[in-house]
């Protein structure tokens, strides 16, 4: 189904927002998988200051395969290993797992494949960490066809990413968390306005958003089980045991939670990407993409108010290859001639190259109201206009694969 499928009527009137929340399920793992197909089904650890071989270090990330076994996160390697025995060395045994040591470069990459189809999506998106984002989509869609909503972000993350991704759908941030983790792993859970208390009154307290395991426990000793015990405990008994902490926690626990999806903070870059359905070897067709790329970043710094030092791009091609480069500037500039030149000048290095998906990014960005910098700004300089060096940064990371379609990250 298209996003098209979804559109809502602007006039159509509302009771409630419609929030989602995307949280990427085992997304170190994940990540590894994509790089390595084979290793789809198989129990993955990650480790966090663990090299390949060795035994020190602590679990980041274990996929579901993984954690059968007793393995879990921020469990050290050696006790991992005790309980899933490496499979480099036990190439025969059924019961072993793969190592993988952290490539937090690779996995940013990821996500911000990721987090420019979520910006393509919302209306606002909240990014909250490396494999974890709300979106307000009240503006996109209808609570009657929400879960085609949420069916499509999911989709569209799988296909053109290749990592799953569980997602939640809610009135507000607080269920949507809790909706996302409802149906683990690769799950959709999506809760109407008038469901939301049936559906938060039988989970754990532990399951609220904001209760941790401490204050679990301590509202355990309070004969509080579920969310609907604490839905139900006067407020000012919670709000005796903790403050106004514990106010906020039995709103929540009520269904209730105004905080807007509001983005944090100011973009450090500027993109936007499409990807091909299949590989193509028409570069004239891959060369007019990026044109039209290369307008609309360029045409959303200038409405923001940006400057930006870099101009890349980025190429991915078969089987999942990412390529980048970019050139620096001798200054922070607003000049959508330029960006398009660059990419141009970029984009020819591929031009006998099949190519699964292009785009790109402006970025080492600046903000200001003030007159913004034209080219002309330059004129005195000894360099040439608008480039200083060349930084080519050839990621061995795998690529992504998808049908044609532009997103935003920022």
């Amino acid at each position: 189904m298209t996003l098209d499928e979804y559109a809502h009527d602007a006039s159509t009137t509302r009771e409630s927002r419609v929030v989602l929340h995307v949280d990427m399920d085992c997304f170190y793992a994940s990540c590894e998988r994509r790089r390595e197909p084979e290793l789809r089904g198989e129990p993955v650890v990650v480790g966090m200051g663990y090299e390949d071989g060795e035994t020190t270090g602590a679990v980041a990330t274990a996929s579901y395969e993984a954690r059968a076994y007793g393995v879990e996160s921020a469990q050290a390697i050696t006790s991992a290993l005790d309980r899933l025995p490496r499979k480099a060395a036990n190439p025969g045994d059924p019961d072993a797992g793969h190592y993988r040591p952290v490539d937090m470069e690779y996995y940013q990459s990821v996500a911000d494949e990721v987090k420019e189809i979520l910006h393509d999506l919302g209306d606002t998106v909240r990014e909250v960490s490396i494999d974890e984002a709300y979106l307000d989509i009240t503006e996109r869609t209808a609570w009657s066809v929400a879960a085609g909503f949420g069916r499509h972000v999911k989709q569209r993350i799988a296909r053109e990413v290749g990592v799953p991704a569980s997602v939640g759908v809610a009135p507000n941030m607080s269920t949507a968390k809790i909706a996302s983790d409802h149906d683990k792993p690769d799950g959709l859970t999506v809760v109407p306005p008038d469901d939301v208390n049936e559906f938060l009154a039988p989970l754990d307290v532990a399951r609220l958003h904001g209760v941790g395991p401490v204050r679990a426990r301590d509202l355990r000793a309070e004969g509080v089980h579920t969310i609907g015990d604490l839905a139900e405990t006067p407020k000012h008994e919670v709000s005796g045991w903790f403050g106004d902490r514990g106010r906020e926690l039995h709103e929540r626990a009520n269904g209730r939670d105004a905080r807007p999806v509001e983005p944090r903070g100011k973009p450090k870059s500027l993109s936007r990407e499409s990807a091909f359905d299949g590989a193509t070897d028409d570069f004239d067709r891959v060369r007019e993409r990026a044109d039209a790329l290369a307008e609309a970043v360029a045409e959303r710094a200038t409405r923001t108010d940006a400057l930006y030092r870099t101009i890349g791009i980025k190429v991915v091609t078969p089987p999942f290859d990412v390529n980048t480069r970019a050139k620096s500037l001798p200054g922070p500039v607003d000049e959508p001639a330029l960006v398009h030149d660059v990419t141009r000048e970029l984009l020819a290095e591929f031009a006998d190259e099949d190519v699964r998906k292009v785009g790109v990014r402006v970025s080492n960005l600046s903000f200001s109201d003030a007159d913004q910098a034209k080219l002309e700004s330059w004129a005195g300089s000894s360099e040439p206009p608008g480039v200083r060096e060349r930084e080519s940064d050839p990621d061995t990371a795998n690529g992504i694969d998808g049908q044609a379609s532009l997103g935003e990250f920022e």
